[in-house]
């Protein structure tokens, strides 16, 4: 399937509680943001990035993509940002049929993960794909037919939980399974905490030494 058919969105728009408070995102490690990172990384795998963000737009215009804000809630949750993409996508790109969600915390995700998602569902009819590492589903990586945007919007408009498993229970779906890359850490190890900082930092070192 042609990765143009899909948007990738990066989730930046999570309150960093644990970190402190404001954009993790934009923290340094190895010399430049976990955001331009993860832009890197996912360059090369999709030609259309938006990023979904509350708040001020500016403050990543640096990296020159658009930013969409949840549309529904006052910070919903990871469901608002895939919301947000599908959209998007919906509005603007309307040969899109997938977006696929990446999380803003998250640098080292699979240089393999959109292809892989793709690969994973059927082209006649809408199923989701999700991620997984260690037997471990990672729910915000996943691959979300543009097709079930109106029934997402209705399920967080009424109320319904944020949480992504609840929605995607009402939904054929796939579990997409991911190895360990070159940094022998889990791909989707996320830097919630100021210690995961370090490990990250590290985990840079060694792609780039």
């Amino acid at each position: 399937m042609d990765k143009n058919s899909v948007l990738t969105c990066i989730l930046a728009g999570g309150q960093s509680r644990r970190m402190g408070g404001g954009d993790k995102t934009l923290i340094d490690i190895g010399g430049k943001s976990m955001l331009a990172h993860i832009i890197d990384r996912l360059s090369p795998q999709t030609g259309r990035i938006i990023l979904n963000a509350n708040g001020d737009p500016a403050r990543f215009a640096e990296f020159g993509f658009p930013v969409a804000a949840d549309p529904v809630g006052d910070y919903a949750g990871p469901l608002a940002g895939i919301l947000a993409g599908l959209i998007y996508a919906r509005n603007h790109a309307p040969d899109v049929r997938y977006v696929v969600s990446v999380a803003g915390d998250t640098p080292f995700f699979p240089k393999t993960l959109v292809s892989a998602l793709l690969d994973a569902v059927p082209a006649d009819r809408p199923v989701i794909a999700l991620a997984s590492s260690h037997d471990r589903l990672h729910p915000v990586f996943g691959l979300w037919p543009v097709a079930l945007a109106d029934d997402l919007h209705d399920w967080l408009s009424s109320g319904q939980s944020g949480k992504v498993l609840a929605f995607v229970d009402r939904h054929d779906s796939v579990e997409v399974a991911f190895e360990d890359d070159e940094t022998g850490i889990d791909p989707f190890f996320n830097a919630n905490r100021p210690e995961d900082l370090e490990t990250a930092r590290r985990a840079i070192g060694l792609i780039s030494g």
